[in-house]
């Protein structure tokens, strides 16, 4: 049987190691759907909107590698926008894919139904292209295979979305077949000159160094370079670091880890380590006013060595056209052991006093829910955290080693975690569970996507911290906007399960309630669970007034004159 534009792309999408893809139907992309369907080596998966099914995409990006959507033109892309944004800004690979108006009606002049009332009926490919790395539209079939590769190719290797645009007449018409490739991904490679002078210079200032210290920013994941900095920590054995959104990418039982470096509100004692430190080495990170704690912990940068992902950044010059991994690779095999700030943490560092057990009939706080979902973690779990006090509430969690942890602190879209943890979880290895702590005003944003999570029997355990409103926007400016309506969260599931659905839920008021709750969930693998904790609204981490406070106050700051 011959090829068509979709079924090509069907077949592309099966060579980048994808499985499942993101739809939500519409008139435009109806025949491409049924093209994709061919393809028996891919599931589709049909969300209950856009926009949920862009943040379904981006979970199942960071758990496979890359993800895909289908949407329709116009309504459906731009409600998918801001999920597609948050992966560019995460830097997750994804391929979005649009139905398109008919190839005809522009030449005609005609005006579509779900367009804006003009002629020019580019603007969305136009607008798209602000978000991803390349965007193509497919106007003639002959131009299919060259640009579906074009875009797939820039995707993996950027590590960023990328579009497709494929008209409604278009999708099934025939195309020549996928040409066989040894693979889709064409990583950069390092200029071999640069590198080395790079690797030098570094060596030299880690030698010259009393007390250096690795930080792990949240981009050595986007660009596979996770066992690199491991390979640099190991030969190094100095102190190690990590910022809050690359939280799990260095093993935290490992005895060189000392926490989370966040400023004001890092971890006991590691904030005075990787500040005091002549020389810090930062693999990818991210410095923005939410992990700066408003611009009020800005590393210096007269002693800090940048590893970005295709330049290095030292005090003095910057090498370019060195990449992340090869830079850390390489100067794994150059530096000496020089393990004084890890010394100095250990000489420094207090033992941490157990949390106190509360009475089982005692109100729930939410250091006792907190205390019990750290107990259900294990090598096997992968905890996805809401924005909000969820970040403050887990990021200084101990995890056991395997133990996988997921926040999107870069594009902070609240109602990101459902639909992103589905995804996930679709993603995963069965043998492994997805755990999520979400608030009640985050959960609001996408709760209906509990419903396709019961519909494709995935199990993951959702936390909805029930404390009536925008916790963290009080936090950061109080007022009567931050306040929502309360909803019977563990009573939704009786609505979703409907016909055929296993889905449990729970309420949890007292420590007792949730330690029953939390052990049915253990058992339970037909379907998801959801427990609600009800807790006080000013029941928060004293991390969060901290950094709200910081972070309110860098928004306010006068406009310069």
């Amino acid at each position: 049987m011959g090829h068509t534009v979709g079924s090509y792309l069907a077949e592309r999408l099966e060579q980048m190691g994808i499985g499942h893809y993101f739809v939500v139907p519409g008139d435009f992309n109806l025949m491409l759907l049924d093209e994709l369907l061919k393809n028996y080596n891919l599931k589709q998966i049909g969300c209950c909107n856009e926009l949920n099914a862009s943040y379904a995409a981006e979970g199942y990006a960071r758990a496979k590698g890359a993800g895909a959507l289908v949407i329709t033109f116009n309504v459906g892309a731009f409600s998918a926008i801001n999920g597609i944004a948050g992966a560019y800004a995460e830097r997750l690979p994804i391929i979005f894919i649009s139905g398109g108006f008919n190839t005809n009606d522009m030449i005609q002049g005609n005006i579509p139904h779900h367009t804006l009332d003009i002629k020019n009926l580019n603007y969305q490919y136009e607008m798209i292209q602000k978000i991803t790395c390349d965007a193509v539209q497919i106007m003639h079939e002959k131009d299919a295979p060259h640009l579906i590769d074009r875009v797939i190719f820039n995707v993996l290797r950027h590590r960023l979305p990328g579009y497709i645009e494929i008209p409604c007449n278009m999708a099934n018409v025939p195309c020549p077949e996928p040409a066989p490739l040894e693979s889709l991904s064409i990583p950069y490679e390092s200029d071999s000159t640069a590198l080395k002078s790079a690797v030098n210079a570094a060596s030299r200032l880690i030698e010259n160094s009393n007390a250096p210290v690795l930080l792990a920013g949240p981009h050595l994941r986007s660009h596979n370079a996770i066992n690199a900095f491991k390979e640099l920590a190991e030969s190094l054995g100095c102190a190690v670091a990590v910022q809050p959104s690359a939280k799990s990418f260095f093993q935290e039982t490992d005895p060189q880890f000392i926490g989370i470096y966040w400023g004001e509100v890092s971890s006991p004692g590691c904030q005075e380590i990787v500040e005091g430190s002549d020389l810090i080495i930062a693999g990818g990170p991210v410095f923005t006013d939410y992990s700066t704690v408003g611009w009020t912990a800005i590393l210096d940068e007269n002693k800090t060595i940048n590893v970005r992902p295709s330049r290095v950044v030292f005090p003095d010059l910057e090498y370019s056209g060195v990449q992340l991994t090869d830079f850390l690779k390489e100067l794994a095999k150059k530096v000496k052991q020089n393990k004084t700030s890890l010394e100095k943490f250990n000489q420094t560092k207090s033992p941490e006093e157990p949390i106190k057990l509360e009475n089982s009939q005692a109100p729930l706080t939410r250091v006792e829910m907190i205390r019990q979902i750290h107990d259900l973690i294990d090598s096997k779990s992968t905890l996805f955290v809401e924005s909000g006090d969820s970040w403050f509430n887990t990021v200084y969690m101990d995890l056991p080693e395997g133990a996988k942890y997921e926040i999107e602190m870069q594009w902070g879209s609240i109602g990101w975690s459902v639909p992103a943890a589905f995804g996930y979880s679709l993603g995963n290895t069965p043998d492994r569970r997805v755990l999520a702590l979400i608030g009640d005003g985050s959960f609001q944003f996408t709760a209906q996507e509990v419903s396709t999570i019961i519909r494709c029997n995935q199990d993951p355990i959702l936390f909805i911290v029930n404390n009536r409103g925008y916790v963290v926007e009080s936090e950061i400016h109080e007022g009567p906007y931050n306040y929502i309506k309360n909803w019977d969260y563990a009573g939704l599931i009786n609505i979703l399960n409907a016909d055929k659905g296993n889905g449990l839920g729970f309420t949890a008021k007292t420590s007792g309630q949730l330690a029953e709750a939390i052990k049915k969930a253990k058992n339970h693998h037909e379907g998801p669970v959801l427990i609600e904790c009800q807790i006080e609204h000013d029941d928060v981490s004293p991390e969060l007034t901290i950094w709200g406070e910081k972070v309110s106050a860098a928004n306010s700051r006068p406009p310069i004159r």
